[in-house]
């Protein structure tokens, strides 16, 4: 008698948070609007424990809460935990993308030329020989057109970066950066080889910081950042 494939439990929520996430982030479900455990297990054939499992994650981002007698209800946008990598993920992959887009932007202007000043004072030795060999990486294989490796260097580069400024809050913004980053590539809002200007303001920041030159570590990285402000809000420079 064959052995019959039981489902991964965790496949499962995954698949239910897969469809429900990115519905309420993409305001399929208006706030207010109230879910049941019984309509989500009869939805995606899921027990009560796989739906108790997804709505867990969905509170612990906000988008719903429970109350007693009413169900799962939706929340307004202003209570979500905007900083949430997988809810910024959702965001990006759904139609109110641009707008996630010039948020998460409008952030990383406000942060990173001042995480880059504090870098070039604070990094560690070992952080700014790791930043220099991560730049260096990145003007290579930006050049190749590498964008998979360059995708995962940039990560590294910006969360260092972030990092070595020595602020823990600039620091615990890394994941949210690295999914702008991300969304950008995977979404295919980025040129297909990155651009010169760019490639040379990244290798200023490390030489920079590597300096300890929090002036000009700043201004370069704000240029960084420019670039990508005009990306976002001219459809025709992504």
């Amino acid at each position: 008698m064959p052995v019959m494939a039981v489902p991964d439990r965790q496949t499962l929520h995954d698949r239910v948070l897969g469809v429900l996430g990115p519905a309420i982030a993409g305001g399929e479900y208006r706030p207010g609007d109230v879910l049941t455990l019984e309509r989500i297990e009869q939805q995606f054939g899921v027990s009560r424990t796989v739906a108790r499992e997804a709505v867990r994650v969905l509170e612990s981002i906000q988008l719903v809460v429970t109350r007693p007698r009413t169900g799962v209800t939706v929340t307004p946008t202003e209570r979500w935990n905007v900083f949430d990598p997988q809810l910024i993920r959702w965001r990006l992959a759904g139609r109110g993308r641009d707008a996630q887009l010039r948020s998460l932007t409008a952030l990383r202007a406000a942060v990173e030329p001042a995480a880059a000043a504090q870098a070039a004072v604070n990094a560690t030795d070992d952080q700014r020989a790791r930043l220099a060999e991560v730049g260096r990486r990145l003007d290579a294989t930006g050049r190749a057109g590498e964008l998979d490796k360059f995708l995962d260097l940039d990560i590294e580069f910006h969360g260092l970066v972030l990092l070595a400024s020595g602020n823990e809050m600039f620091a615990g913004l890394s994941d949210v950066v690295a999914e702008v980053l991300t969304g950008r590539t995977v979404h295919h809002l980025m040129p297909p080889t990155p651009e010169e200007k760019a490639l040379r303001l990244h290798a200023l920041v490390a030489s920079s910081i590597a300096a300890g030159d929090a002036e000009v570590a700043e201004v370069a990285m704000r240029g960084i950042v420019a670039e990508v402000v005009a990306a976002v809000a001219d459809p025709e420079l992504r």
